[in-house]
């Protein structure tokens, strides 16, 4: 019985757009396009390495002023109250609220730093070239549902964001209070965008790539 062969090696590429399989010329040229949507094709993203690695980065640049500077601040009779993310996360705490406190410190200071720190482990990864042994494919695989949860909970770090716009919209009292965003919630909100389009960018189909290399040198020995 022959050995089966991955859809790389039999010259097959499914469209990320609207997922019609096609057969990618000799060599992957990157210049077909798909025949029912006219996407570009490609058996691997295009820089998706070159391009996470930037985006991670400059996730972890911003996410520490993110943290360090105030979101907002609350002016009350002419006194400003600056607050970081983790400040209103302490009140409230001291306020009873822990629900939600604590669905605020995981959407805006766990969930972020979770993303870039598991991102930059499957670019380690695929950078040093690990999985060469066909005992790696459990790991691998492991990696790849990794990749999973990371695009999945991205869409959750926004949530602080949220709350802050209702707050700014509503709290408007004139000369008595207002509160006004500052630093933290726009770099905050970069890391956030930057961690979604990271992931977005990120191929783990190059997380396969050593095995699959490995297996066919094996078939051909």
């Amino acid at each position: 019985m022959s050995a089966s062969r991955t859809a790389r090696e039999s010259g097959l590429v499914g469209c990320e757009v609207c997922g019609m399989v096609s057969r990618l010329p000799a060599g992957d040229t990157g210049h077909l396009n798909c025949r029912r949507c006219a996407s570009p094709l490609h058996s691997r993203r295009p820089q998706a390495l070159q391009r996470t690695t930037a985006l991670v980065i400059a996730g972890l640049l911003l996410y520490i002023p993110a943290n360090v500077y105030p979101v907002m601040t609350i002016e009350l009779l002419g006194r400003p109250d600056p607050n970081t993310i983790m400040s209103g996360v302490r009140e409230l705490f001291a306020s009873g609220m822990w629900e939600i406190g604590l669905l605020v410190f995981c959407a805006s200071i766990a969930v972020p730093l979770l993303k870039l720190l598991g991102l930059s482990y499957l670019l380690v990864w695929v950078y040093r070239g690990r999985g060469k042994t066909g005992k790696a494919s459990a790991a691998l695989r492991e990696r790849t549902r990794l990749y999973r949860i990371i695009e999945t909970i991205g869409r959750w770090s926004m949530l602080d964001m949220f709350l802050l716009s209702m707050l700014v919209a509503l709290v408007r009292f004139g000369a008595i209070a207002s509160i006004v965003p500052g630093l933290g919630a726009t770099s905050f909100a970069l890391v956030v965008v930057l961690t979604m389009f990271a992931a977005a960018s990120f191929d783990p189909r190059l997380l396969w790539d050593e095995v699959e290399e490995s297996d066919v040198g094996s078939r051909h020995a």
